[in-house]
């Protein structure tokens, strides 16, 4: 399959450029110095270098823009007749061989002559290059593969219906002549690719008096070899009537010889093809006959008449799959029919040898299948009988959207009635299966049980004490006890209410003396309790024993503990104080447990490798590890500006 990419054409250098390219590589490539005292033929043979390699440059320039366009005697025809309708062939032929007459004549020409002769063909080269340009714009047509062509009359919904079967994206718009130029989009039919190809709308009229435009769409019909579909606006709202479109197909039906030909009618959404008018009717089934005598193999023999006159809307979509079905089917038994008859056919059957076996003899041999398989197979049919599945549930409770399958039904749980309880498996942050106890039910009960013997001890205990049972000197102190306990709670609501507004009275002009550690010996004493341990505890966290210095602890061993005298005959403890060279705190070098250190002189050593690694940190001022700052190496007030002579080192 040959493909045409004209987008691989290098471009075209004007004039001027050219030369520059060349006499800048000849500059390069070859010696530029010539002295006084060389030979003359030293000289001749320096400049006859630069001409020659200048001469061979501009001719393997314009030999290689010769050979990458097309030669239109040599590409197919239906590329070499668009070429001439969008470019004139003589215009590019006369191009093309004027840069191949400069090319030679470039053989006998200095440096000065080969600049002026392609200054000559500069116009030549414009034009190439703007031919070029449109080329590479071309859509890439395989004139070759299997094609459907789209025709007819402007506006009669062609780009509509290849935007609709293929993925192409032509613009519609409600007027004539949207689409200028060929489209190509690609569809799928029967696992085979197919290539469709958007035209032009054609106009009635004489073959001299139609533009490029139209000729893109002639050109097109009468090189490919294609399905045509020949489209029919019924409605009239394309601006052209039935008779202006049967007289558009009876002038080119020429074209549609030994071509898959269907007409399709379209818009029917706008009027239906049992509506058009008697004359109209008339028209559209003599086409519909020239149809018929367009052949797929024989010349002359009518094809079926169902697939040769088609309706179809592209707004409603309605028959649209089915004109690409019927454009497909027919293009492809035309292909297989003439492959069928050309002589490499032949080539193909002798490879191929069909089998068929015949009986033997009358005896019938039945497929032998064991009992066992067929036991199998009434088991699985029987199972797939009785057996329901979601889907069918679904279908039988209301379909999709209705019925809501249950994931708990298959719950193997002790009873069934707990498959469909609500239970969280996350709540407040906690798995809830981590806190369920299987004997729960049994512990509950067993604490229900002892609650209830609680409750019946507490009531046997709890009662009122009665004045009757006690003694008179009795019931006096609980009076006095029960007096007591009054006021204190009044005294205390009192302070509590007041306690926000109530200023704080220091002990000293506490005049009452209300607080003090006497009172409360006393009171206690009173109470027959011991109040040497309160007194203390609380003389111990006053106020004033806080500036007090604290004393040397005697269990302190040492060169600086406190030598304790104790006398044999009972004499007061003499205590005598040594005093101290030095403080107690701990020095540096000491190795505290779970520090990590062996020894005093390892944690030395690290305490000095340390202060190493932050010297030179704290000598370029970082402030930690993480500064990565770097400083302005160069300062623009020490090295900008005009240098005297001399050294620059003191900068």
């Amino acid at each position: 399959m040959v493909q045409y990419n004209f987008k691989k054409i290098t471009v075209v250098p004007n004039g001027k450029d050219f030369i520059d390219i060349i006499l800048s590589r000849t500059q390069r490539q070859t010696p530029t110095v010539v002295h006084k005292g060389y030979a003359i033929s030293r000289l001749r043979q320096f400049y006859m270098r630069k001409v020659k390699y200048t001469q061979q440059n501009f001719h393997e320039k314009l030999s290689t823009i010769i050979d990458e366009f097309p030669r239109l005697d040599d590409i197919h025809p239906f590329y070499g007749d668009l070429l001439h309708v969008l470019y004139n062939k003589d215009h590019y032929k006369l191009a093309l061989g004027d840069s191949l007459y400069r090319c030679k004549c470039l053989k006998v020409a200095a440096l000065g002559r080969m600049c002026t002769v392609i200054k000559r063909i500069g116009p030549s080269l414009a034009y190439l290059e703007q031919v070029r340009q449109h080329m590479a714009r071309l859509p890439s047509i395989d004139p070759n593969t299997r094609t459907v062509l789209i025709c007819g009359y402007p506006n009669v919904g062609k780009s509509s219906f290849i935007n609709k079967i293929t993925r192409a994206d032509v613009d519609v718009q409600p007027y004539a002549f949207t689409t200028k130029s060929l489209f190509v989009g690609h569809t799928d039919y029967k696992y085979l690719r197919y290539q469709v190809i958007d035209t032009p709308g054609i106009l009635d009229r004489p073959f001299e008096d139609r533009n490029i435009i139209e000729m893109c769409s002639i050109t097109a019909l009468a090189h490919l070899r294609a399905a045509i579909l020949f489209f029919l606006d019924i409605s009239g709202s394309c601006g052209y009537s039935i008779a202006q479109q049967a007289a558009l197909f009876h002038s080119i039906k020429s074209l549609f010889m030994n071509k898959p030909l269907i007409i399709v009618c379209n818009k029917t959404d706008l009027q239906p093809l049992e509506g058009i008018s008697e004359d109209d009717r008339k028209l559209v089934m003599e086409m519909k006959a020239e149809a018929l005598k367009t052949v797929v193999g024989q010349g002359g023999e009518p094809t079926n008449d169902d697939s040769v006159l088609l309706t179809m809307s592209t707004l409603t979509e309605d028959g649209v799959i089915a004109v690409k079905n019927a454009a497909c089917e027919r293009l492809l038994n035309q292909r297989v029919e003439i492959k069928m008859k050309s002589k490499k056919i032949n080539d193909c059957l002798n490879r191929f040898h069909v089998a068929v076996p015949k009986p033997r003899d009358q005896k019938e041999r039945p497929p032998c299948i064991p009992p066992a398989v067929l036991e199998a197979k009434a088991r699985q049919a029987a199972e797939k009988e009785k057996r329901k599945t979601e889907k069918d549930l679904e279908n039988e409770n209301g379909g999709a959207g209705v019925y809501s399958a249950s994931l708990r039904k298959n719950y193997i749980l002790a009873n069934d009635e707990w498959k469909e309880d609500v239970l969280p498996e996350i709540l407040d942050g906690h798995n809830v299966y981590d806190f369920i106890d299987p004997d729960i039910l049994n512990r509950l009960e067993e604490l229900e049980r002892e609650d209830g013997l609680r409750q019946a001890e507490e009531v046997d205990v709890d009662f009122e004490i009665d004045g009757n049972e006690l003694t008179p000197e009795q019931q006096e102190a609980l009076a006095a006890i029960r007096k007591k306990k009054s006021l204190l709670i009044q005294e205390h609501r009192m302070k509590k209410s007041t306690a926000e507004s109530r200023p704080t009275v220091p002990r000293k002009f506490d005049k009452d003396r209300k607080f003090t550690s006497e009172r409360m010996g006393r009171q206690l004493s009173s109470l027959g309790l011991d109040p040497s341990l309160a007194i203390d505890r609380a003389r111990s966290r006053s106020v004033s024993r806080r500036g007090r210095k604290r004393e040397r602890s005697p269990e302190r061993g040492g060169a600086d503990a406190m030598d304790i005298d104790v006398d044999s005959s009972g004499k007061k403890m003499r205590i005598r104080s040594r005093s101290r060279s030095r403080s107690v705190s701990r020095p540096p070098s000491e190795v505290v447990p779970g520090e990590g250190f062996k020894d005093s002189a390892q944690k030395i050593k690290a305490i000095k490798l340390a202060k190493k690694s932050v010297k030179k940190r704290n000598k370029d001022a970082r402030r930690g590890e993480a500064d990565r700052v770097i400083p302005t190496l160069k300062p623009k007030h020490l090295y900008s500006g005009k240098r005297s002579t001399g050294k620059t080192d003191r900068r």
